[in-house]
């Protein structure tokens, strides 16, 4: 939303709502703008959501598998987890095929894979990037 817009919806003068951005990102509140993008509408159909389980018996297996997993292109978000879940991937690929080919390629050679669940995204429902404040 651009400072007039914003202004408007505040109740305030594009002057004091600019103030108030500038004072919220240099409180380290607002951390940046981002754009969101449709990948669908860039050709990349498929998403899904892997949930791994590491084998934790090897020292240094959680930053091992971090290194490996930020070194592909098509990981586009990495979480990590306290429970039976350790790290979550969001990977996007063209289509089935290049799915495919990924997951074999460089998911299943990840290190240190105790188990992997895969969640096929099929839509999305409710995405909201704001709070009601």
């Amino acid at each position: 939303m651009k400072t007039p817009a914003l202004a408007e919806a505040a109740g305030c003068t594009p002057t004091a709502a600019w103030r108030r951005l500038e004072r919220l990102r240099a409180r380290g509140i607002l951390k940046g703008q981002e754009a969101v993008i449709d990948w669908g509408a860039l050709g990349w159909a498929v998403q899904v959501s892997l949930r791994f389980t590491l084998d934790k018996t090897a020292g240094g297996a959680f930053d091992a598998f971090l290194a490996e997993a930020r070194r592909i292109p098509e990981v586009l978000e990495i979480q990590t987890f306290l429970g039976r879940v350790d790290v979550r991937l969001a990977v996007i690929a063209r289509d089935m095929a290049h799915y495919q080919q990924l997951y074999r390629e460089r998911i299943l050679t990840l290190p240190h894979i105790a188990d992997i669940e895969a969640l096929m995204h099929v839509a999305t429902i409710k995405r909201d990037e704001a709070l009601p404040l």
